[in-house]
């Protein structure tokens, strides 16, 4: 398996309108890609600007197919403003 984690900060009143686009991304993934078997999206009252992704994929074949479908890519342009900073972080071994 190949895990892909992602925080966001999100622009200071733009939440309502980013967190509808993730977690419609995060649906289409589970449901219409073989190869993403989890995608987590998380948010805590303590940090309100702030959005937690835990993805789980295949392999990173699986996660590189993910960042070219459609509902990503629309994802992409759509809340790309509305993220004010993003950090990445890949696990190529899953236990």
């Amino acid at each position: 398996m190949f895990a892909v984690t992602v925080t966001f900060r999100i622009s200071a009143g733009r939440m309502a309108e980013f967190l509808p686009l993730i977690v419609a991304n995060a649906r289409a993934s589970r449901d219409t890609e073989a190869g993403c078997h989890r995608f987590d999206v998380a948010t805590d009252p303590g940090r309100p600007d702030e959005v937690f992704l835990y993805e789980l994929y295949t392999d990173r074949a699986a996660f590189d197919a993910h960042m070219q479908t459609d509902h990503f890519r629309s994802f992409d342009g759509a809340a790309g403003g509305m993220i004010a900073e993003k950090a990445i972080a890949t696990y190529a071994t899953v236990q």
